[in-house]
């Protein structure tokens, strides 16, 4: 019985206690499954918008991205704070992976007849989370306790409406889906910014969230290449056709460069301002490279045209530029972004320029195979700019190198 005991309670061990995560560990094959189970979800968000890229379908992908993203972060963080390497977070994966495998089937027809069955299923995902949290809070000392009473009180809140929505007329839901995703990043970050100093240094951001949420851009980047593929296999292969496809994964190529050149793989600043700006800011930087990959559908389909079609124009250009916002916006919650003023703060500004650029690149429609260029050519700017900076800092009598 004693061995019994033994090997129960090596493979199943309690949550671990609020402020003992630890600050160095290696991301484990574990997180990775469940990062790749939700990334199946977004990529059958990203195919439906190739399907129907049209105002409704981007602001349906929008709210659907958002709840996927949310259920996440929650769970990501249940792991990086209280989780083990053990039967029981095998477990509690495994049931979340199967709600997800329910979620992504019902995606494509959300926003319709199958908007019940992915509300139910999404209330259910946020149900087990609240269980998760709920174990996780028990025998938490008292500096810990009221943000995390609230972080339960919230998910549970979540979990409810969900199952609520699920009663609610079609052309409604979405809407309600929508507002419940601003509800809940609004109350997320009251619980951050308001927790006591001894819970709030439990939030710090550590390098295996860093390389988590580093990971899963990668990932979520696979499906421009996806989107390439999936257009180039529809259409006769042709020059046009394929310069149009090889100059797209160009441009996811430059989404990446941007991103990890300036703020991946980057701790931010141990506040919890910054820690919330950081988490936060890869929301929409996460969406619109997803985006992206969606209108390379269409870019490739429409290899041959005089102009580029609107919607698709749009969603590429339009989501470059929040790639480049948004890469500035985690930069800016980074230590290095006030260690290296002189970097960042102009780069800002280039950045900003560049999105308008896009903007006014997307409002112009040229052929696909020019927009393509003009994209490639406007996302090496900033990368070009920080070569130039760097080099001058290297420069003699500069003072000593610094890298951006």
């Amino acid at each position: 019985m004693r061995r019994l005991a033994q090997l129960r309670q090596f493979l199943w061990q309690p949550p671990r206690p609020h402020g003992q995560q630890p600050r160095e560990r290696a991301v484990g094959p574990l997180e990775l499954f469940y990062d790749l189970a939700v990334v199946v979800l977004v990529a059958q968000a990203a195919r439906h918008l190739a399907l129907h890229l049209t105002w409704g379908g981007l602001t349906e992908f929008a709210v659907i991205f958002t709840l996927v993203w949310i259920a996440w972060v929650n769970g990501s963080l249940h792991h990086e704070l209280h989780g083990r390497e053990d039967a029981r977070a095998r477990s509690t994966f495994l049931l979340q992976i199967l709600v997800l495998a329910a979620m992504g089937a019902f995606i494509p027809e959300a926003g319709g007849r199958r908007g019940a069955a992915f509300a139910v299923a999404t209330g259910t995902l946020f149900a087990v989370l609240t269980m998760l949290w709920l174990l996780a809070a028990r025998g938490d000392r008292p500096e810990y306790r009221r943000s995390s009473r609230l972080f339960v009180a919230g998910t549970a809140a979540s979990a409810a409406l969900l199952f609520g929505t699920a009663f609610l007329p079609t052309s409604v839901r979405m809407p309600a889906w929508g507002l419940l995703d601003a509800a809940y990043l609004a109350g997320f970050a009251a619980v951050i910014l308001t927790a006591t100093p001894v819970a709030a240094t439990a939030l710090t951001i550590t390098d295996a969230l860093v390389e988590r949420f580093g990971l899963l851009i990668i990932i979520v980047l696979g499906e421009i290449l996806t989107g390439v593929v999936a257009g180039l296999a529809r259409q006769p292969i042709g020059a046009p056709t394929l310069s149009v496809g090889l100059i797209a994964v160009v441009v996811g190529f430059g989404a990446w460069w941007t991103y990890f050149d300036f703020a991946g793989q980057r701790p931010p600043r141990p506040t919890t301002t910054a820690s919330l700006q950081w988490m936060l800011g890869h929301l929409p930087l996460t969406a619109a490279v997803a985006a992206m990959g969606a209108a390379m559908v269409s870019l490739v389909d429409h290899a041959h045209d005089s102009r580029t079609p609107a919607a698709a124009a749009w969603v590429l250009c339009a989501g470059a530029g929040v790639v480049l916002c948004a890469t500035m916006l985690v930069s800016a919650s980074l230590q290095s972004w006030s260690s290296d003023r002189g970097l960042y703060r102009p780069l800002a500004r280039t950045c900003a320029g560049v999105a308008a650029a896009c903007l006014a690149l997307g409002a112009a429609r040229p052929t696909p195979l020019l927009l393509g260029l003009a994209l490639v050519l406007l996302l090496s700017i900033p990368w070009a700019f920080a070569v130039v900076h760097r080099l001058a800092d290297d420069s003699p009598g500069a003072g000593g190198g610094r890298s951006p």
